[in-house]
């Protein structure tokens, strides 16, 4: 009961603040993803790091949970909140790939699938926690 009553805390402070929770943290993270990631590196690159990897999984994490409320939240476009879920996943799977690619002409960087593969398992955690928290929630939803 208690977890169910702070999801809806958490549910109505993302609404009553999407501005200032939702869409500004999202166009700023957005931006540092790709700075971050335009960055040359030095190092020889490692092929598995699992730090690494853990660290893609958190960003698009972030990223999806991000971008899944934005999705909720719009009121312009009813097919994408309809279809959150589908289009969190796919837009997040779709810039990853652009990153993945990007980097690859950044001197020390390189495309890695499992780099990909670690932002889609993180892009789909974050969605899932997004529609899990929207669906605890549809009696107070639009």
């Amino acid at each position: 009961m208690q977890s169910n009553s702070l999801s809806i805390r958490l549910y109505k402070i993302l609404k009553e603040n999407k501005v200032g929770l939702v869409y500004i943290p999202l166009a700023v993270y957005w931006i540092v993803i790709f700075v971050l990631t335009s960055i040359p590196m030095d190092e020889i690159p490692q092929y598995f790091n699992a730090q690494d990897k853990f660290e893609h999984f958190a960003a698009y994490f972030l990223l999806s949970f991000l971008l899944g409320f934005t999705f909720h939240f719009q009121k312009r476009f009813g097919n994408i909140k309809r279809e959150l879920f589908l289009m969190t996943i796919a837009v997040a799977l779709f810039y990853g790939a652009f990153d993945e690619l990007h980097q690859m002409f950044i001197p020390g960087r390189f495309a890695d699938i499992f780099d990909w593969l670690a932002d889609a398992v993180g892009s789909l955690f974050g969605s899932i926690i997004v529609l899990l928290l929207i669906r605890k929630n549809a009696v107070i939803t639009e």
